[in-house]
């Protein structure tokens, strides 16, 4: 049983129909690359699986369970994590403060729970992630506004799995990085796959879908195109399923 189905989801906005009978599937512990050119619908479909958009036809069901416009904080729930392009972070403060955002644990006295944040426990924490993940921080008490894009995007993750996520959603994690950093969240990405985790890889940069993907989905104007395995296609074929030369 696959970990995501999709099965003939449709999503319109007035008349522009921007998903047309999106069917295909992600099994766990893999990492599933999402291409397609501006336009092609892999945003109204990552918002879809993620509760913020109700599909106006078909079916999602995550984990056996049938997610179809369902609450975005349930969907939460269930072990779904989308990290977007802008990452969403508090860049002034640092990376434990980060990783635990709006939910962090709080101090017992006497067996009450108080209101006081259980700073020792955060970092602890933080630091458990991060070694988790492999990830190169200098500290979790570093301020993330001074981290590099690389490292920025490994605070990002870690706080997704925080949440003990069965599939992370990853949007244009490597654009505008330099070698060395994208280098580093693609073999984060390895990780996650490592320990089970799936992936969805929403990229324009085809070497990098190359290099860490098991299969290639290629929509175009609403419709998937291609599903391939990466071992059985090439760059210049999924070029020509995105343009629309095939």
């Amino acid at each position: 049983m696959s970990l995501l189905a999709l099965d003939g989801v449709r999503k319109r906005f007035g008349a522009v129909e921007a998903l047309r009978g999106i069917t295909f599937s992600v099994e766990a512990g893999t990492v599933t690359g999402l291409v397609g050119d501006n336009g092609a619908g892999k945003s109204t479909l990552m918002k879809t699986i993620t509760g913020i958009y109700r599909p106006d036809d078909g079916q999602v069901v995550f984990d056996g369970r049938p997610i179809t416009g369902g609450d975005p904080g349930a969907i939460r729930e269930l072990g779904i994590e989308m990290i977007y392009q802008d990452l969403a972070l508090a860049r002034q403060q640092d990376v434990a403060s980060n990783i635990f955002l709006g939910r962090e644990p709080t101090r017992r006295v006497m067996g009450l729970q108080i209101g006081l944040i259980d700073r020792p426990r955060i970092e602890s924490e933080a630091e458990r992630i991060i070694a988790r993940l492999g990830a190169r921080i200098p500290s979790v008490r570093y301020q993330v506004g001074l981290l590099s894009g690389g490292q920025q995007q490994s605070v990002a993750i870690a706080r997704a799995l925080t949440f003990d996520p069965k599939l992370v959603i990853m949007d244009e994690p490597t654009a505008a990085l330099a070698v060395r950093e994208v280098d580093h969240v693609l073999e984060l990405i390895r990780e996650l796959k490592r320990q089970g985790i799936a992936v969805i890889l929403i990229s324009h940069r085809l070497t990098d879908v190359f290099a860490v993907c098991d299969r290639i989905v290629a929509l175009r104007q609403g419709l998937v195109i291609a599903d391939e395995m990466t071992a059985q296609t090439s760059m210049n074929t999924v070029v020509a399923h995105i343009v629309g030369a095939t």
